[in-house]
């Protein structure tokens, strides 16, 4: 599928729960979120049939994200049910590790060996500070196992001005003994509440800290929907990226739509949900009438994340939680 500024668009990402066990102050309040009860989410059974309706359309990727996926009840029994649709090449899953390790067979079974683990520290205490929750171990116990396993690992670290600025390095140096992607993104105002007058550490900021560090860096080719500005280092098994999320430079190949847990459709992070799918979809449309609505989306993408938030009709002020819009 193509939108209006010729982009292809084939990827899309789904929160199947707004709910996490961590409470990262990037992403949602201390005391957390109101949750949304059951009956609000998509069901499982909602999810596949977009899926398959989307895998008509072209679209060959999903990632499953949250809150935190594997909070939700049975998310694995999703994960089968995805697998068997043929159009639907590419299975990725956002987790922050803390529940994963118990599954690691199932979704090599499965075939889903791609997945994106966040860990903003290599320092405990800093990494309690940032999640408000003592489980550095445990993730990084998962970090090895997804490794000694062979899955296909993304590396996801926000980066903070008087935070975390020290572990850029540190993080960095895992591309040196591990065949991961090492990517640091600039922290976005998706926080349960706006951070007025915070001086943001800027994807120039992160790169500058890197080239300082490693000089001998070199920018690889980038395909079309890629959001990382991938670099290597001479003799790493790894790669290191930067992720502009806030700046927003890497809109112009933009390839994704994203839905929430009650089914909200974002055509952009930016934007404050363009439609909701779920009350569409439980009115009893009809997949040709989903895959039309759909089409319609695609269309009105906008242009870039300025854009879009320019057109949001709830104030920026009031944006909504990362765990809510789902990554």
């Amino acid at each position: 599928m193509k939108d209006s500024f010729n982009r292809t668009i084939d990827y899309v990402r789904i929160a199947v729960t707004d709910r996490c066990n961590l409470r990262c102050f990037y992403c949602m309040p201390a005391e957390g979120i109101p949750y949304e009860p059951k009956s609000h989410l998509l069901s499982y059974e909602e999810i596949t049939r977009l899926l398959e309706v989307l895998g008509g359309m072209g679209f060959q990727k999903v990632r499953f994200t949250g809150g935190e996926p594997f909070l939700r009840k049975d998310f694995v029994q999703l994960l089968e049910n995805t697998s068997e649709l043929e159009a639907i090449k590419s299975i990725h899953i956002t987790s922050n590790g803390t529940l994963l390790q118990r599954h690691i067979p199932k979704l090599k079974e499965l075939g889903i060996k791609k997945i994106n683990l966040s860990i903003d520290s290599l320092d405990k205490d800093r990494f309690q500070k940032i999640t408000r929750r003592n489980d550095f171990e445990k993730v990084m116990q998962t970090f090895h196992l997804l490794v000694e396993n062979d899955f296909k690992i993304k590396l996801n670290a926000v980066i903070m001005k008087g935070i975390n600025t020290q572990d850029i390095i540190p993080l960095a140096e895992l591309a040196k003994d591990y065949p991961v992607d090492v990517r640091f993104i600039e922290e976005m105002p998706f926080n349960g509440g706006y951070k007025e007058n915070v001086e943001m550490y800027s994807a120039r900021d992160i790169y500058a800290d890197l080239i300082k560090h490693y000089p001998d860096l070199e920018k690889l080719p980038s395909k079309h929907g890629d959001t990382a500005r991938l670099l290597s280092n001479p003799g790493y098994k790894g790669n290191i990226g930067v992720i502009a999320a806030f700046s927003r430079t890497f809109c112009n190949t933009c390839n994704r739509l994203r839905i929430s847990s009650k089914g909200d459709i974002k055509s952009c992070l930016y934007d404050d949900g363009v439609f909701n799918i779920r009350d569409f979809m439980r009115s009893g449309v009809t997949n040709k009438e989903l895959e039309d609505k759909f089409k319609e989306i695609v269309r009105l993408k906008p242009k870039d994340g300025f854009e879009a938030e320019k057109m949001r009709k709830i104030p920026t002020a009031a944006m909504q939680s990362m765990s809510s819009i789902g990554g």
